[in-house]
């Protein structure tokens, strides 16, 4: 994105297909030069004499032919000048706006033929095609966003439930990047001490002790350890949970999918094997979206096509976050748990006791306490057939995979495994610096593991970064935005 601040650009800014409403945004330096070769306001005034923030209906037309001198016009530039459409029309004027540009939006009708001709007529009055995310790029290079909140517009966009949308909102409104800069203001502070004692250690001024400088640092690696722990679960909010159910042929994994479910989505009989390849099917549970994934029953077989499924019923259990281990009540002895023991060798896992309707509930409790023994994994008594346990199972299941409650987290949560891969790194770096002032080595290396704490913090919120990674990160949004 050379140049990037120095052109205009203009992209189409919402989805493909016929609506009520489209719209082009433009951006850039020569946003006015460019909007006003296409746009004829019906009140007669031009775009740069009306008031920022305002609408104000408006033709769109191509721009007008170049004179005889120019190179030939193209076939958009027509001497009569048909309407393209008529459209509502708004000036943003910097830096009150997205990129802190001017801007220009353009809310014409939304249809494939208008959108096309409106956006070729901004790229043949100056304007260029946007790439990927540059909207959202210009505000960060102008201080409008910082790099935590940049991402947040793209996990905003993407989000797959209410939960993971307000873990965006939470972080597009700033909450990450103030607590991160807050935590390298301190190290900044805490480098710029150990510094000056440095550069005037002849003085025998002691800028920052030893006892004070270990008690910031143990203090600023607990609040970014606690920030660390709630990233796997910030990773489900924003992406999603996979829950894999498993066990024998006939225990009824189909029948609790579809229950889970409220559809029929898997086949179910009484014939063992009938589920032969993954099955997956998605579902909001309280704000969290969940991926159900049926596997083929785990038996020993001659039946290639099966035993293609069991390998497959295996890997989904390694990609899974959670694990139900569904055993059959009719059929379970102590044998048969003492078998099952070994099973649950996914650090998330459940069991699951199915139509535990079919049996006495002295046996039931028996066989519970044993597995529970067993296998160290909670478990859960059920009846797909009547609904016995199901409603547990969902809260269950919920509860595994988040906390009861988003604000245990002090609303602030790690979405993101960059955010992720920064912070560990800062804990390196503080983890090092405590080390070294423990053990009395001399404070030019505690300054060293000092600014790399800084530096790792600073990539959070683009304070420090590179335009490997701007590039990187920009590339997976959509043009427009």
């Amino acid at each position: 994105m050379d140049g990037v601040l120095e052109d205009t650009i203009c992209a189409i800014a919402t989805p493909a297909g016929e609506g009520g409403i489209g719209i082009i945004r433009i951006s850039g330096p020569g946003t006015l030069s460019v909007a006003e070769k296409i746009v004829r306001l019906r009140s007669g005034l031009l775009l740069s004499a009306v008031s920022s923030h305002t609408l104000h209906l408006a033709d769109i037309l191509p721009p007008e032919l170049p004179s005889q001198s120019d190179p030939p016009a193209t076939p958009l530039m027509r001497p009569d000048r048909d309407v393209i459409d008529e459209a509502l029309v708004v000036l943003m004027k910097g830096p009150r706006s997205f990129t802190a540009e001017d801007v220009v939006e353009i809310h014409c009708h939304a249809g494939h033929v208008v959108l096309r001709l409106v956006c070729e007529a901004c790229l043949t009055a100056g304007a260029r095609l946007a790439e990927p995310g540059e909207f959202t790029k210009r505000a960060f290079l102008n201080g409008r966003l910082d790099l935590s909140q940049a991402e947040a517009v793209l996990d905003t966009i993407r989000a797959t439930s209410e939960a993971g949308l307000k873990i965006a909102q939470r972080h597009l409104r700033g909450d990450l990047g103030r607590r991160v800069e807050r935590l390298r203001t301190r190290f900044v502070r805490l480098l710029a001490q150990v510094e000056a004692g440095i550069d005037f250690a002849e003085e025998d001024i002691a800028f920052v002790g030893r006892e004070e400088l270990r008690s910031a640092l143990e203090e600023t690696g607990h609040e970014i350890r606690t920030m660390l722990e709630t990233s796997q679960r910030g990773v489900r909010l924003r992406e999603g949970a996979r829950v894999v159910i498993s066990g024998r042929p006939n225990v009824g994994k189909s029948s609790l999918l579809n229950t889970l479910l409220g559809a029929d989505r898997a086949i179910v009989t009484d014939i063992p094997g009938t589920t032969r390849d993954v099955i997956e099917e998605s579902v909001v549970w309280d704000g969290l979206m969940i991926t159900l994934v049926d596997t083929a029953g785990l038996r020993e077989t001659a039946d290639i096509v099966e035993q293609e499924g069991i390998k497959r019923a295996h890997s989904a259990m390694e990609q899974g976050d959670l694990v139900l281990h569904v055993l059959d009540a009719t059929e379970l002895n102590e044998q048969d748990l003492s078998r099952t023991f070994s099973l649950p060798t996914h650090p998330m896992s459940l069991i699951v006791i199915n139509k535990c309707d079919l049996v006495d509930t002295d046996r039931i409790t028996h066989l519970s306490r044993l597995a529970k023994e067993g296998t160290g994994c909670k478990v859960l008594v059920t009846s797909v057939r009547t609904g016995m346990g199901i409603d547990r199972l969902r809260e269950s299941i919920r509860a595994y995979l988040l906390p009861a409650s988003l604000e245990s987290t002090g609303s602030m949560m790690i979405t993101n495994v960059r955010h992720r891969q920064a912070l560990e790194r800062a804990e390196t770096s503080i983890q090092e610096a405590l080390d070294s002032v423990r053990n009395g080595v001399e404070p030019e290396f505690v300054a060293i593991d000092l600014r790399g704490a800084s530096d790792a913090l600073g990539e959070v919120t683009g304070a420090i970064t590179s335009d490997e990674v701007l590039n990187q990160i920009f590339s997976e949004f959509c043009i427009g935005k």
